[in-house]
């Protein structure tokens, strides 16, 4: 009777393979578009952060006024120039009106002439344009001084009737006086011939003129060559200014009004005013220094076709300024903005190592959701005893060379699994002992197969019956008889 187990082998599994956790995709689109939106929002906030735009209300008077129309022109200027400003324009039917929106905080920006009753909270960002007040008398008659107004009768030639009440204030004529009845208002558009002709009777003119508009006026130069009129100089310009606030004290240089005949033919003194852009003083100091920037670089680009603009100047940034400046623009003025890196400089670094951070959890969402775990060199112990565990229930070599083939499978993953990575270090000591142990344990099942094998043969030979020596059997055929 042979001990020899069954020579077929029962049907084993495969040699186990290191375990691979397989990239989920829709995991990793989630990741991608996760990361996409995260790249736009860091965009879309550094981009909101340095240029939010921002709409500024600009008060104005009527839709052709001056102040209306270089409004329009600094929109204009703003959206060329790629400005993070907005400006919404809105009209009133005159500048005073425009100064009471502005002055109940309803617009941002407004322009104003320092006869003007200023609001509290206005600032000045630049100053547009400079009046000056021209006093004429008729034909080659001179005018001494002031004073001798209050017995003529006097016109004021002005673009709005707001000059009226300033001309009544610097001779000292109080409203509804006699006196101030014969301060009036000049029919627009009449020469100064005409004023001065008889039928008029005026006996001296107050032109209200912007400095721009009265260098290029031809009217002046006309009316001198017929004899129509005389330059006068106010010699109490500087007191005027002294005691009237918002009055500056000018000087016209020899032939601003007209090279040939010149006038003056010599500088002369007189009286002015002062347009100013003015802005709440809550405006962020970055924020009127960038609109003053914008308006000092680009003055060539804002001058009206009427001159109106055309000579813009930087605030006055005197403690004692009329109308003070806004810090922002001050700033400017005096080279003292901070730069990019100045003002910037912490919130990048706090933007930076929030970015970090932020980083760091998505790579390390990145990490757990797509990469392919690697799995602990200790773990395929135990498929290694599990190896050692059927040993004994090898019964034959063809079983136990499956089993070293599961094994040697096991040895060969791993080997390629720590050079992939998928397959880590830890461990890997415990792996190494339960390999070494499984691969003796065959061993010594292989030998004793063998031995047991070698043994059974033996026994079957020593108990088999003993053969019969057929060499000298003769065989004898009887003959049979028919």
């Amino acid at each position: 009777m042979s001990t020899e187990g069954p020579t077929s082998s029962p049907s084993e599994p495969p040699p186990r393979r290191p375990k691979v956790i397989k990239t989920n995709q829709q995991q990793v689109f989630l990741y991608v578009v996760l990361t996409l939106l995260l790249s736009l929002a860091t965009v879309w906030g550094g981009r909101a952060m340095l240029h939010n735009s921002e709409t500024l209300t600009f008060a104005v008077g009527a839709p052709n006024s001056d102040e209306a129309l270089f409004a329009a022109k600094l929109a204009t200027v703003l959206k060329n120039n790629a400005s993070r400003f907005r400006i919404k324009i809105v009209n009133n039917p005159d500048n005073a009106k425009a100064l009471a929106q502005f002055d109940r905080k309803q617009a941002d920006l407004a322009v104003l002439r320092t006869d003007a009753k200023v609001p509290l909270r206005a600032r000045t960002l630049a100053i547009l344009e400079h009046d000056l007040v021209l006093l004429l008398g008729p034909g080659n008659k001179k005018i001494k001084s002031l004073a001798e107004l209050k017995k003529k009768k006097v016109a004021v030639v002005a673009a709005n009737d707001s000059s009226l009440a300033f001309v009544r204030s610097i001779l000292d004529i109080p409203d509804g006086s006699d006196a101030a009845k014969m301060v009036q208002m000049a029919p627009q558009g009449m020469t100064l011939d005409k004023l001065f002709a008889p039928a008029n009777g005026f006996g001296a003119v107050i032109a209200i003129v912007h400095a721009s508009r009265a260098v290029r006026d031809k009217a002046y130069e006309q009316a001198a060559r017929r004899g129509g009129f005389t330059l006068n100089a106010i010699d109490e310009a500087k007191a005027l200014a002294r005691r009237i606030p918002g009055i500056s004290s000018e000087t016209l240089t020899a032939g601003t009004l007209s090279a040939s005949p010149e006038i003056p033919d010599d500088d002369l003194d007189t009286i002015g005013l002062e347009w100013l852009l003015v802005t709440q003083s809550r405006m962020s100091a970055s924020t009127a220094g960038e609109l003053a920037r914008i308006v000092y670089e680009n003055k060539s680009a804002l001058g009206l076709d009427n001159g109106f603009a055309s000579r813009i100047e930087p605030a006055s940034v005197e403690k004692d300024a009329y109308v003070m400046a806004h810090q922002g623009a001050a700033d400017y003025i005096n080279d003292d903005t901070k730069s990019f890196m100045d003002k910037y400089s912490d919130l990048m670094y706090l933007g930076a190592a929030a970015l970090s951070v932020i980083g760091s959890i998505f790579a390390a969402i990145y990490a757990k959701i797509t990469r392919i775990a690697p799995e602990k060199a200790s773990e395929l112990s135990t498929a290694i005893l599990d190896i050692g565990e059927r040993i004994e229930h090898a019964h034959s070599l063809d079983q136990l060379e499956c089993l070293q083939d599961e094994l040697e499978g096991i040895l060969r993953g791993a080997v390629i699994g720590l050079r992939d990575g998928t397959i880590s270090t830890d461990g890997l000591d415990t792996f190494k002992l339960g390999y070494e142990f499984v691969r003796d344990e065959i061993g010594m099942r292989r030998d004793y197969l063998k031995r047991h094998a070698s043994e059974a043969d033996k026994v079957a030979q020593d108990t088999a019956p003993p053969q019969q020596d057929e060499s000298n059997i003769v065989v004898v055929k009887t003959a049979q008889s028919a």
